[in-house]
C-alpha cells in the first residue's frame, strides 16, 4: 500500500511561499518596492493597494519612487506610507513620492533578526500541524485495517523526512535573510 502525500507537500509548499512573501516584506538596508506591498491607500472612497494608484520602482539603492497615475492621490500615498509605520522616511516632490530608507543602527538590524527568527518559527509550527494532521490519518487508516502496523511507522517516517526537508529549506531562507539583514 502507498500512501497519498500530496496535500502534505502542497501544505508545506504554500507555507514556505508564505515565509518568503513574509521575508520580501522586512525591511533591509536596500529599497525594496516588496516593502510596500502591504500599504493601502485611500482611492475614490475605497482602500485599495498602492501598487494599483502608483507605478513603484527603486530610484537608487535606497531611494524608491512612487509615481501615481493621477496626481491628486500624492498626499493620500503619503499618509498611508507614513500611517503604515514602515521606518521609512517619505517626502513629496514635483514627480511623485520618494521613499528614503535611512541607514540601519545595529540595534534595528537586531530587532530585525529577531522578527525574522518569528515568522521561521510561525512557519515551523505550520508544517508541524500539518505532520500532526498526516500522522492522525495514518493512524485512522490503521485502526480501519487499511495498513499494517509496519506500514504505518514507514507512512510516518516519510512524512518526518518531508518535514524535516521543508525546516532545512526554511533555514536556508532565514540565513539568507539574516545576512541580507546585518550585512
Amino acid at each position: 500500500m502507498q500512501y497519498n502525500f500530496t496535500k502534505l507537500k502542497t501544505d508545506i509548499a504554500s507555507t514556505e511561499t508564505w515565509l518568503q512573501k513574509e521575508f520580501s516584506t522586512i525591511r533591509t538596508n536596500q529599497a525594496n518596492p516588496s516593502i510596500l506591498d502591504s500599504v493601502h491607500v485611500e482611492s475614490y472612497g475605497s482602500d485599495v493597494p498602492l501598487n494599483q494608484v502608483a507605478s513603484i520602482t527603486n530610484e537608487n539603492a535606497r531611494t524608491i519612487r512612487i509615481a501615481p497615475w493621477d496626481n491628486s492621490l500624492v498626499k493620500a500615498i503619503e499618509k498611508s506610507i507614513i500611517v503604515a509605520n514602515l521606518g521609512l522616511s517619505v517626502s513629496v516632490d514635483d514627480k511623485g513620492v520618494r521613499v528614503m530608507f535611512p541607514e540601519l543602527t545595529g540595534e534595528r538590524r537586531l530587532e530585525i533578526v529577531k522578527l525574522a527568527k518569528e515568522k521561521l518559527e510561525q512557519a515551523k509550527i505550520q508544517v508541524r500541524k500539518h505532520r500532526d494532521e498526516v500522522n492522525s490519518d495514518i493512524d485512522a487508516k490503521e485502526k480501519e485495517g487499511g495498513m499494517s502496523e509496519d506500514e504505518k511507522f514507514r507512512f510516518k517516517a516519510d512524512a518526518q523526512k518531508l518535514i524535516d526537508e521543508a525546516n532545512k529549506k526554511f533555514g536556508e531562507l532565514m540565513d539568507r535573510k539574516e545576512k541580507e539583514i546585518l550585512g
